[in-house]
């Protein structure tokens, strides 16, 4: 929880000094130094799963099988934003999908959206319900291996449960699960980059 309230501060922190209006112009136009920070950032998580022995290990010792577990949480996911998205004004199909699409992954999704459509509010949005995404999965975990089995906690932390979320979950649902939520998580991280510009760009 510790980090989830660092991550607020600082996104609520980000929200002020943009209200206040005190950088200069060049840093919050689009294409400034968040597209930048967007390029080392995708950089960065090609590294993070490139170099991880521990994500290669888990693709090689999982059953087949297993690729279910996050087509299942691209699917219920997209269902979920999908219906919401029906309902609330001024919100396309695409956009709302756009922003399940980030699977918890808020700081990746949101400067796509931002950076490459050059849509702020949709950006913050889509920051927003994933970092929710990931905060209930991590206060949420005991209660949903209680009521719902041992899978479903892997489905909500979507690609979040190859790192941040993968202590609470290793811990309520066992090391054999574990390797099935490493595995997800790297297969949503990404799906991330792929799925948010080509749902947009519909």
């Amino acid at each position: 929880m510790k980090s989830s309230v660092i991550l607020c501060a600082v996104f609520a922190g980000g929200v002020f000094v943009g209200y206040v209006d005190v950088l200069p112009e060049f840093m919050t136009a689009a294409g400034g130094p968040s597209l930048w920070a967007l390029y080392v950032l995708l950089f960065l998580v090609g590294i993070g799963i490139g170099g991880s022995g521990k994500a290669w290990r888990v693709l090689k010792r999982l059953h087949a099988r297993a690729i279910l577990v996050p087509l299942s949480v691209v699917a219920g996911t997209f269902l979920g934003v999908g219906l919401v998205g029906l309902v609330l004004p001024g919100l396309r199909l695409s956009e709302s999908l756009a922003v399940g699409a980030g699977f918890g992954y808020y700081s990746l999704s949101s400067v796509i959206i931002r950076e490459q459509f050059n849509n702020e509010i949709l950006g913050a949005v889509a920051l927003t319900s994933n970092m929710i995404r990931e905060i209930v999965t991590l206060i949420m975990v005991p209660l949903l291996v209680r009521w719902f089995g041992k899978l479903v906690p892997i489905g909500v932390g979507g690609a979040t449960t190859m790192d941040s979320t993968l202590p609470v979950i290793t811990k309520f649902t066992g090391k054999e699960y574990a390797m099935i939520a490493v595995f997800s998580g790297v297969v949503l991280t990404l799906l991330v980059p792929i799925l948010v510009p080509l749902l947009l760009s519909l």
